[in-house]
């Protein structure tokens, strides 16, 4: 028996929200954000952010073992995510350093308009191989590791580190995941070879769960260049055709990876996956081989009610963290993927991942509610050519 499910480690920070009134009117963000322009707000929220706090949080709901594995600073920010760390009983593997600040993301997200996010990676630009917790690696039956682009000693040296970190956690025998964000264009992230860093990681990487945003910006970026400077209004998701999609999910399993789950927010959720006898020979998973050996599924995305929701961030996170622990309970394909739609729609309705996201008893109930005329899961090459957008 191990000590922990699941080592999630990388990126950390805290994510301040100020609150916009819920009547403003914004039909663009440039209502809000204007030159000499004073908008009233109802205050400042903060919540714990970044893959560490959002999928161990989510992943600690789903009652699993989990061991948080990232650095914070000994600044005002820092102090709150070690209040609020300690108050779920999560810092353990948390560490704070002195060097610089804690990593912090400003979201602007008035009413009506996609986010913005202003991004301060602070000291998880040092978070490096040295501050990887090995043994309680060793003690845990999966490692997801999050956010390559915003860790600067990961990306340099055409991702040396992140490859290293991925080839010696596979040799351990221990389940690997990996979860992205989007490197930033004007930063120096924004240069690097991401589809490269890819081919050298994914061999290594038994699970791979970007967003639709970011597979293509890294493995197909003048696609996405080309998406981006379309005439099209909409988002950019609404923007990327279904063969597109299908392409890049067949070459991230070429590229090594054994599952890869696509998130695409309002559109689903995209899964291919190639042969998992590798994990299940790992024995700290048992998934049913011949449900999950080469599979391309769809699943539409779960009902929102818009009156209910409060906050968009970490849902991509939160989808992510019920989709591995769907696949620690050895669950069949499609209903790992459930899980992870409804999470990361529940996840809609929290300002708190914690203390208000629904239990994986209360999303058993709910998947078992949903009337079967909304709710599909079939197979990516036939059915969901008509259905994608629904």
């Amino acid at each position: 028996m191990k000590k922990y499910d699941a080592v999630i480690a990388g990126y950390v920070c805290v994510d301040l929200i100020p609150a916009f009134k819920k009547n403003i009117s914004v039909t663009d963000v440039y209502d809000v954000l204007k030159p000499g322009k004073l908008v009233e707000i109802d205050g400042l929220e903060s919540t714990l952010g970044g893959v560490v706090a959002n999928t161990g949080m989510a992943m600690k709901k789903f009652s699993k073992k989990v061991f948080l594995n990232g650095l914070i600073g000994t600044d005002f920010i820092g102090k709150i995510a070690r209040e609020s760390l300690d108050k779920y009983k999560l810092s353990e593997g948390i560490r704070t350093i002195t060097e610089k600040g804690t990593a912090f993301g400003l979201v602007i997200a008035p009413p009506g308009v996609d986010r913005i996010f202003l991004e301060s990676p602070g000291c998880s630009e040092l978070f490096d191989v040295q501050h990887i917790n090995y043994d309680a690696i060793a003690d845990s039956r999966l490692f997801h590791f999050g956010y390559p682009p915003l860790l600067q000693k990961f990306y340099r040296q055409k991702g040396k580190q992140l490859t290293a970190l991925f080839r010696k956690v596979d040799a351990m025998n221990v389940v690997t995941s990996l979860d992205f964000s989007l490197p930033d264009a004007e930063s120096e992230s924004g240069n690097v070879n991401w589809a490269e860093v890819l081919r050298q990681t994914l061999p290594y990487t038994d699970v791979f769960v970007p967003s639709l945003e970011e597979a293509l910006k890294m493995v197909f970026p003048y696609e996405y260049a080309r998406l981006e400077a379309s005439d099209d209004a909409g988002d950019m998701i609404d923007k990327v055709p279904l063969d597109l999609i299908k392409e890049l999910g067949e070459t991230l399993v070429a590229y090594g990876a054994n599952i890869v789950l696509i998130k695409a927010a309002h559109r689903g959720l995209y899964l291919w996956t190639h042969e998992v006898n590798t994990l299940n020979n790992k024995k700290t998973v048992h998934l049913q081989e011949q449900q999950w050996n080469n599979r391309q599924l769809w699943c539409n995305a779960y009902h929102v009610e818009e009156e209910k929701v409060k906050n968009a961030s970490g849902a991509g996170d939160t989808s992510a963290g019920a989709f591995l622990a769907a696949i620690l309970d050895g669950e069949a394909p499609d209903t790992a993927m459930k899980f992870a739609a409804i999470a990361g729609r529940n996840n809609l309705y929290c300002n708190d991942i914690y203390a208000e996201l629904n239990d994986w008893e209360t999303m058993i109930a709910e998947m078992n509610d949903e009337p079967n005329a909304v709710w599909n899961v079939c197979d990516l090459v036939t059915s969901a050519e008509t259905g994608d957008n629904s």
